[in-house]
């Protein structure tokens, strides 16, 4: 499902800053990344750090997703968020979370720091994406990398119709409104594209490369419900919106037998800091 934002500026910073509406619930319904992924951008990041730990900044934190991957994989994480309330879980009660301050990553103080990657799961295209390759190469260590990345996948494609169908009559100026005939990759790739545009114009990164990793899950109703309140398009839909929104997505999964299998992939595009 894709999200991908053709908003104005001031929009864009409302929308992305709208996800923490419910943080808890985004966590528990928002796929994990790849192992493979994340054990490359670890590998990645340890090769020429100073230390055995590698230092990752994790852009649009969230809740804490793949900062809490990263860290399984052996790196101390900072994050940096617009949303006190998704800091807030990604935080969690203080023993275990993950650090994060509270900023747009545009704007945010570094105060001198530097690290040996920096990474994005599911965030960049909230971004600018000159002001933020700036930024990060400013943070990078030479050698470290810029790292971004985006979950996305396809229902079945007379599902993916239904679904169309119901955003016509709930949502009808959706984009997802016009995608029961085109894969999401078309839009997660204008995405990466636009991601590794800006790295280029930074003059400060090596020539970006690309990654996609495939996988596939099977979503129950209920499961496919609770993911669909936390995606750009539905974070800020009145009560009554959703509830409409809700009851036809879960009338389409229950006449396709109330589960379904998503193709999906994860894309990636890095580059590294000369």
């Amino acid at each position: 499902m894709s999200t991908s934002p053709s908003l104005d500026p001031e929009e864009l910073r409302q929308v992305a800053s709208s996800f923490g509406v419910d943080a808890a619930a985004y966590d528990r319904a928002r796929p994990r990344y790849p192992d493979a992924l994340i054990a490359a951008v670890a590998d990645a990041a340890r090769d020429g750090a100073a230390g055995p730990t590698p230092r990752v900044l994790d852009v649009g934190v969230g809740t804490g997703i793949v900062a809490r991957q990263l860290r399984a994989a052996g790196c101390a994480v900072l994050g940096v968020d617009v949303d006190e309330r998704m800091a807030e879980v990604a935080r969690g009660d203080g023993t275990d979370g993950i650090d994060v301050e509270v900023a747009r990553f545009e704007e945010w103080d570094p105060a001198g720091r530097t690290f040996d990657a920096v990474t994005a799961g599911q965030t960049w295209h909230w971004v600018d994406p000159d002001a933020g390759a700036t930024r990060a190469a400013d943070v990078l260590r030479p050698g470290g990398a810029l790292t971004v990345f985006w979950n996305a996948g396809d229902p079945p494609p007379d599902l993916a119709a239904a679904f169309a169908e119901v955003y016509r009559d709930v949502l009808p100026g959706s984009p997802l409104a016009a995608t029961s005939t085109a894969s999401a990759e078309t839009a997660y790739r204008q995405m990466m594209d636009t991601a590794a545009d800006g790295m280029r114009r930074t003059g400060r990164f090596a020539e970006p490369h690309e990654r996609r990793d495939t996988w596939e899950r099977t979503y129950t109703r209920d499961e496919w419900l609770a993911l669909v309140p936390t995606t750009g398009v539905a974070t800020r839909l009145p009560a009554a919106r959703l509830d409409a929104l809700l009851a036809g997505l879960g009338a389409a999964i229950d006449a396709a037998g109330g589960s379904f299998v998503q193709q999906g992939f994860t894309l990636a595009v890095g580059a590294v800091r000369a």
